[in-house]
């Protein structure tokens, strides 16, 4: 039997699906213990049980000084800028998307002008949002949008293109608006597409709110990550960096169930 013809059962894909996280962690736990042997004192791979208690006091203690849990108070900050930032990009790309993919003026006037927005690197333009918006939260969010819409409407309107003519000839037919076409045909069309794109924005998406966080913040995942690696306080860093990877995939997760319970016909099973 050929390779590509062999389908894992329920308990061997879950076997498959866990055996790499557990690779990595041995891997891990091996180049700690090789690092504390050699010096009791290094800083640059704690031991697992060090970077368990650390999450349990993250989570749990509040800052000597005002008393807050500033894990908590640094994941609310962040989750709201990235929710912002992906949320005004999937509003404004699907909009976008449904008008260069049907008005061929449109597309005449903006596909090129996208094109080139998404080919500029976001992080290069990040001080001069500083400049402009100032160091507050809106520079941030801008930040995300500049990084994600340019790809989520290129995504979408090619998506539109890729309707059948033969429905939007039909409907045209029968008499349908320009409105009714983009309503009735092209938006149930392009709405799984739509929670395809805002699934691969996330990670970029992620990486744009870090950076900006970590240059001008106060509160947020990315600031506190860059605030403690002047101490090596690599057991804080692991945890935080660790509680972001349970954040992306939680929403990518709650993304893809979303994605079958409304538009199972257009499931792709990744």
């Amino acid at each position: 039997m050929r390779l590509i013809n062999i389908k894992p059962g329920r308990a061997l894909a879950l076997f498959l699906a866990l055996l790499p996280f557990v690779l990595v962690l041995i891997a891990y736990a091996v180049g700690s213990d090789i690092r504390l042997s050699a010096n009791p004192q290094d800083k640059l791979l704690p031991a697992p049980a060090t970077v368990v208690e650390t999450m349990q006091r993250l989570v749990t203690e509040g800052d000597r000084r005002t008393g807050r849990i500033l894990f908590w108070h640094d994941t609310w900050a962040s989750l709201q800028r990235l929710g912002l930032g992906i949320g005004i990009s999937a509003l404004v790309g699907l909009m976008f998307g449904l008008i260069i993919g049907l008005l061929p003026l449109a597309r005449s006037a903006l596909a090129q002008f996208v094109a080139v927005l998404s080919m500029i690197p976001p992080l290069a333009l990040l001080p001069i949002l500083f400049i402009v918006f100032g160091l507050g939260e809106l520079s941030k969010v801008v930040l995300i949008v500049i990084g994600t819409l340019p790809f989520i409407i290129r995504d979408l309107s090619q998506r539109v293109l890729e309707i059948p003519q033969e429905l939007i000839v039909k409907a045209q037919t029968l008499g349908a608006s320009s409105w009714v076409i983009a309503t009735r045909i092209a938006l149930p069309q392009v709405m799984p597409r739509l929670i395809q794109a805002v699934r691969l924005s996330l990670g970029p998406a992620w990486l744009f709110l870090i950076a900006a966080e970590a240059i001008a913040s106060d509160l947020g995942l990315g600031y506190r990550i860059f605030l403690v690696r002047r101490y090596l306080a690599m057991d804080v860093i692991l945890t935080y960096v660790i509680w972001i990877t349970f954040l992306a995939f939680a929403m990518d997760w709650m993304l893809r169930r979303a994605s079958r319970r409304f538009f199972p016909w257009a499931e792709d099973g990744l």
